[in-house]
């Protein structure tokens, strides 16, 4: 199983690059599972629901299960898992792709938009092997594609990860 992320600062345009990726991707026939990393405290279930009751009265895992999917959702009472603890939990894949991540030692393409104004991680990152930018970029060393051109930054990763059919 390959993996590669998607980093970039808020609004930068990283979960609308993930999804056109999988849609991409998925379509030329490569099997794809995603990661997102959340900073923030999440819920998929909601408030007086069974399975919500079933993690309120302590359970460590709820799994929930109709005909057309099935969820597993794991209370973390303690430390954060890892990435790597995390993705041994997936079934196998040709490619998972990360968003998030930004401090794991994988390799990542940096979503930046210009009129968000924040500085390119890229520089001072070199597990960065690639920007997608809205605005050409001189001053780093990375290749630069741009932003909106979901094929050119599909086939970027899929050489990169030597997935390319």
């Amino acid at each position: 199983m390959k993996i590669f992320g998607i980093v970039g600062w808020k609004n930068n345009g990283k979960t609308g690059l993930m999804e056109r990726l999988v849609a991409e991707i998925t379509g030329r026939g490569i099997s794809v599972s995603t990661v997102k990393h959340a900073h923030h405290s999440f819920d998929v279930d909601h408030q007086g629901k069974d399975s919500f009751r079933h993690r309120e009265a302590g359970a460590n895992e709820v799994l929930l299960s109709s005909r057309k999917r099935w969820a597993l959702m794991h209370e973390v009472r303690a430390q954060e898992p890892s990435l790597a603890e995390l993705l041994a939990h997936l079934a196998p894949v040709d490619l998972v792709l990360i968003e998030g991540y930004k401090r794991d030692e994988h390799a990542k393409i940096e979503a930046h938009r210009n009129v968000a104004g924040q500085p390119l991680i890229a520089k001072d990152d070199p597990t960065i092997v690639a920007v997608a930018s809205d605005v050409s970029l001189d001053e780093i060393g990375q290749p630069v594609l741009e932003l909106d051109d979901t094929v050119a930054i599909a086939d970027f990763i899929l050489d990169f990860t030597g997935l390319t059919p």
